[in-house]
């Protein structure tokens, strides 16, 4: 019996991989105009790195990290999100002591041990970006308002954000200790509780409606915010509200990850079910100082590719699929073979995508391949081809067909192509 993918993985490819490769370089394109350059960072990491950076009362860490011991006997862990590393890398290599904010960009896969459904994957895509060592408002929005230009962008109309802020080291720790007194009144179960003894904003994020209704009076950080804090989050409000961008108001927005503090936001799409969010981030100042570097403010987004790909299905928004190529090369016979792989050579040099009939096809079963790889042209040279050096130049929508001399393939097919 052949092999098949692990469970809760997936093989992207042709022709799909067209569109996911489309998909993900539009989630990225707004934030690469506004000057975010890439960042690559390892696939698997110190585990402690995400253990003390992302919080080991997350579900996240406790819960769903693939780690393994390598064969010097360290801990190394699948990266489960992409931000601990992205810090990591900043630090490590100095980025900080130059031009501040250090925007970067990244694309790659996440592991995390969950439960498969559509939309949930034990490896999935993400795109993100990060914009670190300056503490600004403006740039708060920046990244918030690039989030939701890059679903605006793929044609997304029904995708909502919400908006929270989750206070600083000065006024989160006296808003936490008022919840765990509010938490430690309820009937909670033995895991839950011990959750809230933990981390209690946690306790806000269990998605059981049981556990929802026992919280829908608990106190509110909004409600709690210092002074810095609610100037800090009026101002990325007025700013959003510049940039025509509407979002809803979310007091008990948590998201799964422990660093986030101040602006923290998540992109939903009400037609996905269960698993609507798409994409979402904060700013994380404190995060550095977690995993042994300096104290570097930032802020930034993951969007996840797969769920995207859904959002797109369910509103039925799917564009043309881009053609494998522009022109397609037809040799009727061995020679004329010889004569067209050097011609092909000169097309791609030339920056336009070319493909040709392998295989010895005729005629018929070459114009059949034509026709199914997307081009818009094909270029057709038998035997009277190659004595006059004159090759046909046939338009695969029209059916039309001229001579051209083979000197001026290139320039002729220019001409034709949009």
């Amino acid at each position: 019996m052949p092999f098949s993918a692990p469970k809760g993985t997936y093989d992207v490819r042709p022709p799909d991989s067209a569109r996911w490769l489309e998909v993900r370089g539009a989630l990225l394109a707004p934030a690469r105009l506004a000057g975010y350059a890439l960042i690559d960072t390892p696939i698997f990491e110190d585990t402690a790195l995400f253990a003390r950076g992302v919080g080991e009362s997350t579900d996240v860490v406790s819960k769903e990290m693939f780690t393994f011991t390598d064969k010097g006997g360290r801990s190394l862990t699948l990266r489960p999100e992409g931000t601990a590393g992205v810090v990591r890398a900043v630090v490590e290599h100095g980025l900080h002591h130059g031009q501040l904010p250090v925007k970067v960009w990244y694309a790659g896969p996440m592991f995390r041990h969950e439960r498969p459904q559509a939309g949930r994957f034990r490896q999935f895509q993400q795109v993100g970006i990060e914009a670190l060592g300056v503490d600004d408002p403006a740039l708060d929005a920046e990244v918030v308002a690039l989030a939701v230009e890059a679903f605006r962008e793929l044609g997304l109309q029904r995708t909502e954000l919400l908006l929270t802020t989750l206070g600083d080291r000065v006024c989160r720790p006296v808003y936490t200790e008022q919840l765990r007194e509010f938490l430690a009144g309820l009937p909670l179960d033995a895991d839950t509780r011990r959750r809230a003894e933990v981390n209690p904003l946690r306790v806000l994020d269990d998605k059981r409606p049981e556990v929802q209704a026992l919280v829908a009076d608990a106190p509110a950080l909004v409600e709690h915010l210092c002074e810095e804090c609610r100037v800090h989050y009026d101002l990325v409000r007025a700013h959003l509200t510049d940039l025509g961008i509407s979002w809803h108001e979310a007091p008990r927005l948590v998201r799964g990850l422990d660093y986030y503090m101040r602006t923290t936001f998540e992109l939903q799409h009400p037609l996905l079910g269960a698993q609507s969010a798409v994409g979402g981030g904060g700013r994380y100042d404190g995060l550095s100082e977690a995993i042994g570097g300096p104290p570097l403010p930032g802020i930034g987004w993951a969007l996840g590719v797969e769920r995207t790909l859904l959002a797109l299905d369910a509103e039925g928004v799917h564009g043309e699929p881009p053609a494998r190529c522009a022109v397609f090369a037809v040799p009727l016979s061995e020679d004329a073979r010889r004569f067209t792989v050097p011609l092909i050579d000169e097309l791609r040099r030339a920056g336009i995508p070319t493909d040709m009939a392998y295989g010895g096809r005729g005629l018929k079963g070459a114009m059949k391949a034509a026709d199914r790889s997307g081009a818009a042209l094909a270029v057709v040279i038998g035997a009277e081809e190659l004595a006059t050096r004159v090759v046909q130049l046939k338009d695969l929508s029209t059916g039309e067909q001229q001579a051209v001399s083979a000197d001026d393939v290139v320039a002729q097919v220019r001409k034709r192509l949009p």
